[in-house]
């Protein structure tokens, strides 16, 4: 069977503090955060999910992702980026500007560029800062175990017993993730082939990253910048928050398109 042809996305703004969302032709959108203080939540993004169930996200493997990206900054105070998710703790950690959705476990395939206050693994072998290519598997758990899980929350607060919890999520949650070399205030090209054992990742053409961890769907797009940050890691000092940018922060993507095979 041929590929289907690409698609255009059905991309809607999401912002706050400031947020732009800029459609820059029909392909295309420039997302900026103003310059501000730390202490409150700036997110410039657009996605094709925001009024719908997290079982109702528009894709399902195999799907391929393409488009091209530049920023502002080689390192953006907080988070940058794009790919699939199926936006699992309500896009912004408790900080304001997401949607009304029960948390989930982190199901997700994406280009991810975060800043040095980050630490965004469970394990400490991989890469969980800098500009990463990234996948995040994790089972549907049902609605009344998540809360039992949930319970457990309040131990992240103490480093040893956060320790334990690492450990342990490293059973429940797999990942892969592959440090990029990058100047990210050049246009380079990204593509993500998902499918349902199989997550491929390629930089200006070149795979980067093949891996057997690929999330389980239906997963949304999303697009974004923010000045957040959030890290646990091996020390288990739990730390998160958001950052100040002296200036405003900006990313531009073109061509964004999907296609389902």
């Amino acid at each position: 069977m041929e590929n289907s042809p690409q698609r255009r996305p059905d991309l809607q703004p999401r912002l706050s503090s400031g947020g732009l969302a800029l459609q820059t032709g029909e392909a295309g959108w420039r997302l900026e955060i103003p310059a501000g203080e730390a202490g409150t939540y700036r997110l410039a993004q657009v996605d094709d999910y925001a009024h719908r169930r997290r079982s109702q996200f528009a894709w399902q493997a195999p799907v391929e992702m393409h488009l091209e990206a530049r920023s502002s900054s080689a390192a953006v105070p907080g988070t940058w980026g794009f790919g699939l998710w199926n936006d699992p703790f309500s896009l912004s950690l408790g900080l304001g500007g997401g949607a009304r959705r029960i948390p989930s476990l982190p199901n997700c395939a994406w280009f991810f560029f975060a800043s040095p206050e980050n630490y965004l693994s469970l394990r400490d072998d991989q890469p969980a800062a800098g500009a990463l290519a990234a996948t995040f598997r994790s089972p549907h758990w049902p609605a009344p175990l998540l809360a039992l899980a949930g319970v457990l929350l309040p131990l992240l607060a103490v480093p040893r017993l956060a320790r334990g919890l690492r450990r342990l999520g490293r059973g429940i949650v797999l990942q892969e993730s592959m440090g990029l070399q990058i100047d990210s205030r050049q246009w380079h090209s990204y593509h993500i082939a998902w499918q349902a054992g199989r997550a491929v990742f390629s930089l200006d053409g070149q795979i980067v990253l093949e891996t057997p961890v690929s999330p389980l769907g239906p997963l949304g797009l999303v697009v974004w910048i923010d000045n957040q940050y959030a890290a646990l890691p091996p020390d288990g000092r739990l730390r998160y928050g958001t950052l100040a940018n002296p200036h405003a922060e900006w990313i531009e993507v073109r061509q964004v398109s999907m296609r389902a095979n």
